[in-house]
């Protein structure tokens, strides 16, 4: 027979079972009834209203069907008869579960590691229950256990199978480890619960941080080591990915300094000059020590502020500027231009007239220049003739603090206009008596009657003279020599010449516009010197002045005029000897063309006009043995 109890039945509860039948009657019929030797039941024997006996199990020890699911036993029915005659049924007792069995995880501790680059889905661990009920009570589903929003958006657990996967990307440095409860709950309402410590491992997926802390721009030029900026170096992940280094370029003045942990401070190496570089672009460079390896560049640009310490600069060590004279007050001359490689104010240039050397030049009144651009004006107009060139020296001073300055030289030149006329020395054009020269009547052509001297206050081209004869009492007479004024007969003498002659010479300069003077010039046409043609001066200044020095010019005058009186009739008796001489042979040319160089007339040309011809007697003789007649005294005067 099979019964099915309840393993959580009680105690002392009896169990009817069928009862056995004997076809005799009285003590041979059944008599009572035992049960085979167990821990949990006995056996009853009841009887009936009709005598009938009949077994009852009693429960004498609580069941346990997770022990022992099942039991069986022997019940026997034995007679009252002799002998005693027996029989047996085999009676299975099924125990019936009920969920008094939570179910229980094989490990309380579930720990787990995880790189935190795991895909979504993975795997993070399985988790396992057992739950020694049967049926619906054994069966088991699997939840999180009061699970935080973080967690439930990161893990899921099949309900299933335990198996817990990723929902969410996982982030060493935002959460290092999570701690999950996993319930296990049955059928009938039973639950066991466990822990998951689950650890995510870091992988090396940050590259360092670069914080500034502290950033010193501009920085002054000079400075010798001076702290640029301090930054610090940062990374979230762990272990050797979380070690850094830290460096920045080679070629540059800058030292990169570790200070406190993770802090570096950025240094000048040496003092920086401005004007060689203004600005440097600094890269920092941080890597981990993680694999692979990250880096961080971190850019710093850093300006370096000017410091006065740079004197302007010419452009020139020496400036020569040109002016012409007689020019008009405030006139622009010229420049000078000075540079300051600094910058700013200290780059800012003004320019100052320096005290000259020379004491006696009146650099005050004769220049001036603008502070601010170097532009300098004559003040007043110059005279070449009184001032050539002057030299001064010209200041440019920066406006740094302190202030710094450079020299240079100015020098100036003034160039000459052709503002004066020619000044004729001899014969002196002062109004007074006019001088007279004497020429002999044998005179051959080309004679020297006299030079005209003269000079330009001028210089160069303006002072390069010129003479010319203008107006004359007998054109073709006299001739002057175009760059020497030597005033020339250009014929021979004849009887029909008038004795006096006044001849006006033009004296020109070669200027732009040419400047002029005239010299007037009388000339005595002589048959000799002891004529008394020579003019008298008018009264009285000399016969004022009767002292010994009249009395021994007399004499000598006397003495001279006879030795010239007597040389006078030599050569006149030679030319007519010579002159009777060329008649006999016929030896009278006259020429045609150009006369001779040394002659001019009054067209300044340097020939004598083609309207004119003259008689010449060309002599056997050189020219060179004519008796050459003595010049007037001239007076000296003040050049």
């Amino acid at each position: 027979m099979v019964l099915k109890i309840l393993e959580n039945s009680p105690l002392g509860t009896e169990f009817p079972l069928y009862h056995a039948v004997d076809m005799d009657v009285g003590s041979n019929n059944v008599q009572n009834y035992k049960i085979s030797p167990n821990s949990h039941f006995r056996v009853l024997t009841r009887e009936r209203n009709d005598s009938r006996k009949y077994p009852e199990l009693v429960l004498d020890k609580e069941l346990d069907r997770e022990e022992e699911p099942q039991l069986r036993l022997t019940l026997t029915a034995l007679d009252g008869g002799s002998p005693p005659r027996s029989g047996t049924t085999q009676v299975r007792i099924e125990v019936v579960d009920i969920n008094d069995n939570a179910p229980e995880f094989e490990q309380p501790i579930y720990k787990v590691q995880i790189p935190e680059n795991s895909p979504l889905g993975s795997l993070v661990a399985t988790v396992s229950a057992r739950d020694l009920d049967s049926g619906a009570n054994g069966k088991i589903s699997y939840t999180l256990f009061q699970p935080s929003e973080d967690i439930s958006k990161t893990l899921e657990v099949n309900p299933m199978t335990g198996e817990i996967r990723l929902r969410k990307q996982l982030d060493f440095e935002t959460t290092m480890s999570y701690e999950v409860d996993i319930k296990a709950t049955d059928g009938g309402g039973l639950s066991g619960k466990c822990t998951l410590l689950l650890q995510v491992v870091d992988v090396n997926d940050n590259p360092p941080q670069v914080t500034m802390s502290a950033l010193t721009s501009p920085i002054p030029e000079n400075s010798p080591e001076i702290v640029v900026a301090v930054f610090s170096v940062s990374d979230p992940d762990s272990g050797n990915n979380g070690k850094t280094i830290s460096s920045i370029q080679e070629d540059l003045p800058f030292l990169l300094k570790p200070s406190v942990k993770n802090f570096y401070t950025l240094v000048t190496e040496r003092a920086l000059d401005r004007e060689a570089k203004a600005e440097y672009n600094i890269t920092v460079t941080v890597t981990d020590m993680g694999t692979p390896r990250l880096q961080t560049e971190y850019n710093v640009t850093v300006q370096i502020s000017d410091v006065n310490d740079n004197a302007p600069a010419f452009t020139q060590t020496s400036y020569t500027l040109f002016v012409r004279e007689n020019n008009s007050p405030a006139l622009h001359i010229g420049s000078v231009s000075a540079t300051d490689r600094d910058s700013g104010t200290n780059a800012q240039v003004t320019y100052s007239l320096l005290p000259p050397q020379d004491p006696h030049l009146p650099l005050a009144s004769l220049v001036s220049i603008n502070a601010d651009n170097g532009h300098l004006f004559a003040l007043r107009s110059l005279d070449y003739e009184a001032l050539q060139a002057f030299e001064f020296r010209v200041g440019a001073t920066d406006r740094g603090s302190p202030a710094l300055s450079r020299e240079a030289l100015v020098r100036v030149l003034v160039l000459d206009a052709n503002d004066n006329s020619p000044f004729v020395l001899y014969p002196l054009q002062n109004g007074s008596a006019p001088c007279t020269e004497l020429v002999p009547r044998a005179a051959e052509p080309g004679y020297l009657v006299t030079k005209v001297v003269a000079v330009d206050g001028d210089s160069g081209q303006n002072a390069w003279l010129s003479f010319q004869l203008l107006k004359a009492t007998e054109p073709g007479l006299f001739g002057v020599w175009a760059h020497n004024g030597e005033v020339r007969t250009a014929r021979l003498l004849s009887e029909r010449d008038a004795a006096k002659h006044r001849l006006l010479v033009l004296v020109k300069d070669s200027g732009e516009p040419p400047r002029s003077a005239t010299a007037t010039l009388h000339v005595l046409l002589v048959d000799g010197f002891s004529q008394p043609y020579l003019p008298l001066p008018e009264a009285a200044p000399a016969q004022a002045q009767a002292d010994s020095l009249t009395v021994y010019l007399v004499v000598a005058l006397a003495s001279v005029s006879s030795l010239f009186l007597f040389s006078v009739l030599l050569f006149v008796a030679v030319r007519l000897c010579r002159r009777s001489r060329a008649a006999s042979v016929g030896r009278c040319l006259v020429p045609e063309g150009p006369f001779p160089g040394h002659l001019v007339d009054v067209s300044g040309t340097g020939t004598l006009s083609q309207s004119y011809q003259y008689e010449v007697c060309l002599t056997g003789g050189s020219g060179t043995n004519e008796f050459k007649f003595p010049k007037p005294i001239i007076p000296n005067f003040p050049s």
